[in-house]
């Protein structure tokens, strides 16, 4: 078996965690000083200085809250990335409002502070992404690595197993398993078999030599009591223990751990807009939202007058739509048909669809039809990006085929998504292609981050907007 990791630190190094608030120190304030020089040439002088002396403990503050400071290892950069923008974010919130309280905003230039709330960001997240770049390559390289024993010769530890070697970045240096069942398992042996399978007594006498840094349990969840013990045995060492229940057996909504009044719970199906998330999300919905409908107010003007000159009837069509937890909502489009269909049964526009005008089939090849979907993004009825709303029939058409499909409406619907920049948008004649983009859908909101939206926002622009599936 392998012995002590080659890592330059042990996990959760309170040195690491100290060099790190000092580098996020230093960081803000020479963003604050570089804010005043490249702006009006201030000086650093005293009333900055505590400014600055002020975000910096409030940003620690909140990011001790936020465990930015904890161990990040096995987390993706991209989310390290969202915590550290999430916790400014704050940050700046708070200096506002202690400058509105103190009397003392008009003291300070607005164009540096805006100038410092726009630079320390960046220069934040930044500095996380180079840290993680280079320990990524002292990592693939052997250095900075910490070893790793599965507690479970199992199928899910075999899947850890192999997620580890799939990524050497982590610095995870796998050094075998461990299990009181020497029977043959359902997981075959593999080569690092060559070293045998250990008990769970040797295992625990490596953690407490301090020989093995992560320990992963991945016994079945009906090895209740022998879990117990071995966690309990465990306790009396500094090893970092993970228990891997086989939640594999359930289709897992953002599911996350909770507690009700000290019981803890897991979340199956959640929605990921909680909190302080939800409030992000809504602000980014806000700002975008406003500033499309300023640059594209005169051309909606416009399109509403084409469509009021090339056939009869309303400008705007409404439509009603599930919206966030199933709830309906009216979903504002410009009219592309000469009929309003809303009943019952809504036929989906196909190829050579007779009821599409001929400036409605220009509107629906290029998405222009939906513009004015960005107010209903400011009713907070919708967002920028989600799952594309469906007409009533069709949910209720395919929740009875598509199992989890109305999961998708634990998030408002969008008016981009996923799915849409990713190929399946238009007419889905077939169950296949529903299926396809409620898969996505589902994707997206299991893994959404702010820098998902700006990708999708960004991608929508190029590839989202005009389509040959669109009918």
């Amino acid at each position: 078996m392998a012995s002590m990791s080659s890592g330059l630190v042990r996990p959760h190094s309170s040195k690491i965690g100290f060099f790190h608030r000092l580098l996020d120190a230093a960081v803000i304030l020479l963003s604050l000083t570089v804010a005043l020089q490249i702006t009006r040439d201030l000086e650093f002088s005293g009333q900055y200085a505590q400014a600055g002396v002020w975000g910096v403990m409030i940003f620690l503050m909140i990011g001790g809250a936020r465990h930015l400071y904890s161990s990040w290892r096995l987390v993706p950069v991209h989310e390290a990335v969202t915590a550290t923008l999430v916790a400014w974010f704050w940050t700046m919130v708070a200096l506002v409002f202690l400058a509105f309280l103190s009397k003392t905003s008009s003291d300070y230039s607005r164009v540096a502070m805006l100038t410092w709330f726009g630079l320390a960001p960046l220069a934040l997240a930044s500095v996380r992404v180079s840290l993680r770049v280079v320990l990524n390559a002292l990592r693939s390289n052997g250095r900075n690595t910490r070893t790793l024993a599965i507690a479970g010769k199992t199928k899910l530890g075999k899947q850890v197993v192999e997620k580890v070697e799939q990524t050497p970045w982590l610095g995870m240096q796998f050094i075998g398993y461990y299990d009181d069942r020497l029977a043959s398992r359902d997981c075959k042996h593999t080569a690092h078999d060559a070293e045998g399978i250990g008990r769970f007594d040797e295992l625990v006498a490596l953690a407490r030599e301090g020989k093995v840094d992560y320990i992963y349990i991945t016994l079945p969840m009906k090895a209740e009591n022998r879990i117990v013990e071995l966690v309990n045995a465990l306790s009396d060492t500094t090893a970092s223990v993970y228990l891997v229940p086989n939640f594999f057996i359930f289709d897992l909504l953002h599911g996350k751990m909770s507690s009700l009044d000290g019981i803890p719970v897991l979340s199956l199906h959640e929605s990921p807009f909680y909190g302080v998330d939800g409030w992000l999300k809504r602000l980014e919905d806000i700002v975008v939202a406003s500033l499309i409908l300023m640059i594209i107010a005169l051309p909606m003007a416009v399109i509403a007058l084409g469509v009021k000159l090339t056939s009869p009837g309303p400008v705007l069509f409404k439509q009603r739509r599930y919206g966030l937890n199933g709830a309906v909502v009216e979903v504002w489009k410009f009219r592309s048909m000469t009929v309003c269909e809303d009943g019952d049964k809504v036929v989906q526009a196909s190829k050579g669809d007779m009821r599409i005008t001929p400036f409605g089939a220009f509107l629906r090849r290029t998405s222009l039809d939906e513009l004015p979907q960005f107010i209903n993004v400011l009713q907070g009825q919708m967002s920028v990006v989600g799952p594309r709303p469906h007409a009533v029939a069709h949910n209720e058409q395919y929740r009875k085929l598509i199992r989890g499909y109305m999961l998708r409406h634990k998030v408002k619907p969008g008016i981009t998504g996923w799915a849409q920049i990713s190929g399946w948008r238009g007419e889905t004649e077939t169950l296949d292609k529903m299926e396809m983009r409620v898969k996505y859908d589902l994707e997206y909101v299991q893994n959404w981050s702010l820098w998902l939206d700006i990708k999708i926002i960004f991608l929508t622009v190029f590839k989202g907007f005009i389509n040959k599936n669109a009918y």
